[in-house]
Protein backbone atom coordinates (compact mmCIF):
# COMPACT_ATOMS: atom_id res chain seq x y z
CA UNK A 1 0.00 0.00 0.00
CA UNK A 2 1.25 3.65 -1.26
CA UNK A 3 2.24 5.73 2.01
CA UNK A 4 -0.76 8.29 1.02
CA UNK A 5 -3.27 5.61 1.01
CA UNK A 6 -1.81 4.68 4.77
CA UNK A 7 -1.70 8.30 5.71
CA UNK A 8 -5.29 8.65 4.26
CA UNK A 9 -6.57 5.57 6.19
CA UNK A 10 -5.50 6.49 9.18
CA UNK A 11 -6.11 9.87 8.96
CA UNK A 12 -10.24 8.79 8.22
CA UNK A 13 -10.25 6.30 11.06
CA UNK A 14 -9.35 9.84 13.32
CA UNK A 15 -11.42 12.33 11.80
CA UNK A 16 -14.28 9.50 12.00
CA UNK A 17 -13.63 8.89 15.74
CA UNK A 18 -12.91 12.77 16.36
CA UNK A 19 -16.48 13.05 14.81
CA UNK A 20 -18.33 10.38 17.02
CA UNK A 21 -16.57 11.83 20.03
CA UNK A 22 -18.10 15.31 18.66
CA UNK A 23 -21.61 13.43 18.40
CA UNK A 24 -21.39 12.75 22.10
CA UNK A 25 -21.05 15.84 23.71
CA UNK A 26 -23.20 17.76 21.13
CA UNK A 27 -26.31 17.86 23.87
CA UNK A 28 -24.12 18.31 26.98
CA UNK A 29 -22.48 21.55 25.72
CA UNK A 30 -25.79 23.16 25.52
CA UNK A 31 -27.39 21.68 28.34
CA UNK A 32 -24.96 20.14 30.97
CA UNK A 33 -21.44 22.09 30.28
CA UNK A 34 -23.44 25.69 30.36
CA UNK A 35 -24.34 25.09 34.11
CA UNK A 36 -21.10 23.77 35.52
CA UNK A 37 -18.16 26.55 37.72
CA UNK A 38 -14.93 26.62 35.15
CA UNK A 39 -12.22 27.56 35.82
CA UNK A 40 -10.44 31.36 33.98
CA UNK A 41 -8.69 29.61 31.39
CA UNK A 42 -11.45 27.99 29.54
CA UNK A 43 -11.40 28.57 26.33
CA UNK A 44 -14.79 29.48 24.54
CA UNK A 45 -16.71 26.14 23.31
CA UNK A 46 -15.93 27.05 19.40
CA UNK A 47 -12.23 27.24 20.07
CA UNK A 48 -12.55 23.36 20.92
CA UNK A 49 -13.71 21.77 17.17
CA UNK A 50 -11.02 23.52 15.33
CA UNK A 51 -8.55 22.66 17.60
CA UNK A 52 -9.70 18.85 17.69
CA UNK A 53 -9.88 18.82 14.41
CA UNK A 54 -6.25 19.81 13.34
CA UNK A 55 -4.85 17.37 16.12
CA UNK A 56 -6.54 14.30 14.85
CA UNK A 57 -5.35 15.47 10.96
CA UNK A 58 -1.64 15.71 12.86
CA UNK A 59 -2.85 12.52 14.60
CA UNK A 60 -3.44 10.62 11.60
CA UNK A 61 -0.45 11.91 9.59
CA UNK A 62 1.70 10.61 11.77
CA UNK A 63 -0.02 7.57 12.51
CA UNK A 64 0.01 7.19 8.67
CA UNK A 65 3.97 7.55 8.83
CA UNK A 66 4.29 4.87 11.24
CA UNK A 67 2.46 2.52 8.92
CA UNK A 68 4.61 3.31 5.86
CA UNK A 69 7.51 1.95 8.14
CA UNK A 70 5.82 -1.60 8.36
CA UNK A 71 7.55 -3.51 6.53
CA UNK A 72 11.38 -2.23 7.67
CA UNK A 73 10.24 -2.05 11.24
CA UNK A 74 7.49 -4.71 10.90
CA UNK A 75 7.64 -5.40 15.35
CA UNK A 76 8.20 -1.93 16.85
CA UNK A 77 5.71 -0.68 14.35
CA UNK A 78 2.63 -3.17 15.54
CA UNK A 79 4.09 -1.90 19.32
CA UNK A 80 3.22 1.39 18.21
CA UNK A 81 0.14 1.32 16.93
CA UNK A 82 -1.09 -0.94 19.83
CA UNK A 83 -0.63 2.21 21.63
CA UNK A 84 -1.81 4.14 19.11
CA UNK A 85 -5.35 2.17 19.05
CA UNK A 86 -5.39 2.07 22.71
CA UNK A 87 -5.04 6.09 22.93
CA UNK A 88 -7.39 6.63 20.20
CA UNK A 89 -10.12 4.62 21.99
CA UNK A 90 -9.38 6.53 25.80
CA UNK A 91 -9.95 9.34 23.79
CA UNK A 92 -13.28 8.68 22.58
CA UNK A 93 -14.07 7.05 26.21
CA UNK A 94 -12.88 10.92 28.04
CA UNK A 95 -15.83 12.53 26.23
CA UNK A 96 -18.66 9.86 26.33
CA UNK A 97 -17.04 9.73 30.39
CA UNK A 98 -17.21 13.57 30.68
CA UNK A 99 -20.04 14.37 28.63
CA UNK A 100 -22.52 11.74 28.31
CA UNK A 101 -22.50 10.05 31.56
CA UNK A 102 -21.20 13.99 33.52
CA UNK A 103 -18.87 12.77 35.55
CA UNK A 104 -16.03 15.22 35.97
CA UNK A 105 -14.10 12.83 38.34
CA UNK A 106 -14.23 9.30 36.22
CA UNK A 107 -12.89 11.43 33.48
CA UNK A 108 -10.25 12.72 35.29
CA UNK A 109 -8.64 9.36 36.02
CA UNK A 110 -9.10 8.27 32.51
CA UNK A 111 -7.21 11.68 30.94
CA UNK A 112 -4.47 10.52 32.83
CA UNK A 113 -4.46 7.22 31.45
CA UNK A 114 -4.86 8.84 28.17
CA UNK A 115 -2.45 11.06 28.44
CA UNK A 116 0.21 7.63 29.30
CA UNK A 117 -0.70 6.35 26.10
CA UNK A 118 -0.35 9.19 24.30
CA UNK A 119 2.98 9.56 25.78
CA UNK A 120 3.74 5.92 25.37
CA UNK A 121 2.59 6.06 21.41
CA UNK A 122 5.20 9.27 20.95
CA UNK A 123 7.98 7.78 22.37
CA UNK A 124 7.13 4.72 20.09
CA UNK A 125 6.58 6.88 16.83
CA UNK A 126 9.64 8.82 17.57
CA UNK A 127 11.90 5.72 17.42
CA UNK A 128 10.14 4.94 13.81
CA UNK A 129 10.07 8.48 12.00
CA UNK A 130 11.23 11.56 13.77
CA UNK A 131 8.28 13.78 12.03
CA UNK A 132 5.41 11.56 13.34
CA UNK A 133 7.10 11.90 16.42
CA UNK A 134 6.76 15.40 16.13
CA UNK A 135 3.08 15.68 15.06
CA UNK A 136 2.26 14.05 18.45
CA UNK A 137 3.44 16.55 20.37
CA UNK A 138 0.80 19.26 20.31
CA UNK A 139 -1.83 16.51 21.04
CA UNK A 140 0.19 15.57 24.09
CA UNK A 141 0.08 19.42 25.10
CA UNK A 142 -3.16 20.08 24.81
CA UNK A 143 -4.16 16.57 26.36
CA UNK A 144 -1.70 18.49 29.37
CA UNK A 145 -3.78 21.59 29.19
CA UNK A 146 -6.65 19.21 29.18
CA UNK A 147 -6.12 17.35 31.94
CA UNK A 148 -5.46 20.89 33.88
CA UNK A 149 -8.62 21.69 32.94
CA UNK A 150 -10.33 18.42 33.82
CA UNK A 151 -9.11 18.79 37.48
CA UNK A 152 -10.40 22.62 37.86
CA UNK A 153 -13.70 21.55 36.64
CA UNK A 154 -13.78 18.46 39.01
CA UNK A 155 -12.64 20.58 42.20
CA UNK A 156 -14.89 23.44 41.45
CA UNK A 157 -17.90 21.43 40.97
CA UNK A 158 -17.31 18.49 43.20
Amino acid sequence: MQKFLRIAVVLMTCLVVGYLSGMMTKESITSWYPILIKPFFNPPNWVFAPVWTILYIMMGIAGGLVWDALETHEKIVKTAFKYFIIQLALNSLWSFIFFYLHNPFLALVEIILLWLMILETYNQFKLIDKKAGMLMVPYLVWVSFATILNVSIWWLNK
